[in-house]
């Protein structure tokens, strides 16, 4: 009996070591967040939680390293810098062209992930949707391919519209893409365009003063960085000056803008966290293909429309995938 328990427990003291090891060799992956805005957000979350149902959960297998511009465009290249120089495992960008850019400059070797950006090939991110090539792959949200749509919506809403505005940005790497589908689609439709040069926030105030001194009809809000970082001004605007407006994504409208129509950023990042988490069990960013948004909301909160005194067309209403009452 006594030789037993000694075989027994001599067993657990040989077997000890081998359980420390592998303990150790399961290292902590760190994962770099590169956030053009906020990275506590909505599609942040989305991430983690999508990530740690694939087995990789923060404070266990995996640590996060957080980098956010705060809306501040000039300060993504030295953020991605840093998380390169903390030698994490992957970078995922949570949102836009400007941080994908970014990450894809500070680093040929580190994967890279780039979550939302409007159009990964157009802007030179990767070489081909199917192919992306080098250590960038990601989720393009088909946002330039929606400028078009979006100003047909609100033609849509406001039928006798004639002059709209366009916000721009000629140094935002995707509003000097958008601007030309807008242009396009300005065209067709036989709507005029304002063009509104908004480089930083504080720029909104006086553009809004525009709109309002030169009786424009409504505006088109796009979805470059400076303008979702002054999401709350622009829809407190756009009620003080009842000005109609269509926005990218629900978040505007959540908080009293009229409407929106855009990819769903939660699914997305939902998207990013399987790319992510499959360079994490061994595969290359190269060999796998850059993942399209499925899923487009529209979104239309009904009580500002009728502050603004505007009907909504029941066709509209009748195709919302959410009404804000």
């Amino acid at each position: 009996m006594r030789r037993r328990v000694f075989i027994a427990g001599l067993g657990a003291v040989l077997a000890w070591p081998l359980e420390a090891g592998a303990q150790q060799l399961a290292r902590v992956r760190r994962i770099g967040v590169l956030c053009s805005i906020d990275c506590e957000t909505a599609s942040v979350r989305s991430f983690r939680e999508s990530l740690a149902v694939r087995g990789y959960k923060d404070g266990a297998n995996v640590a996060f390293d957080y980098r956010s511009a705060a809306g501040d465009l000039k300060r993504l290249p030295g953020l991605a810098d840093e998380l390169v120089q903390q030698n994490v495992d992957v970078i995922f960008t949570s949102f836009g062209t400007a941080a994908g850019l970014a990450a894809k400059r500070a680093t040929t070797s580190i994967p890279v992930v780039v979550g939302s950006a409007g159009d990964l090939v157009a802007a030179g991110i990767v070489k081909s949707l199917s192919r992306p090539g080098g250590n960038v792959t990601g989720v393009t949200s088909l946002l330039l391919d929606l400028e078009a749509k979006r100003l047909e919506l609100l033609k849509e809403f406001l039928p006798r519209a004639s002059r709209i505005a366009f916000f721009r940005d000629t140094t935002n790497p995707y509003s000097i893409l958008a601007i030309e589908r807008v242009r396009a689609a300005a065209a067709q439709l036989g709507v005029g365009l304002r063009e509104i040069q908004v480089h930083q926030t504080t720029d909104v105030d006086q553009a809004f003063a525009t709109i309002a001194s030169e009786g424009l009809d409504a505006v088109c809000v796009d979805a470059y960085i400076p303008l979702l970082a002054s999401r709350d001004r622009i829809v407190e605007l756009a009620a003080r000056y009842r000005i109609a407006a269509v926005y990218t994504f629900k978040d505007f409208v959540d908080i009293g803008g009229l409407f929106s129509y855009g990819p769903s950023l939660t699914e997305n990042a939902k998207r990013s966290a399987s790319l992510v988490g499959k360079i994490l069990d061994g595969e290359k960013p190269a060999d796998l293909p850059v993942e399209q948004s499925t899923k487009v909301e529209l979104v239309i909160n009904l009580k500002t429309a009728r502050t603004l005194g505007i009907p909504v067309p029941p066709a509209l209403l009748a195709r919302a995938d959410d009404v804000v009452e």
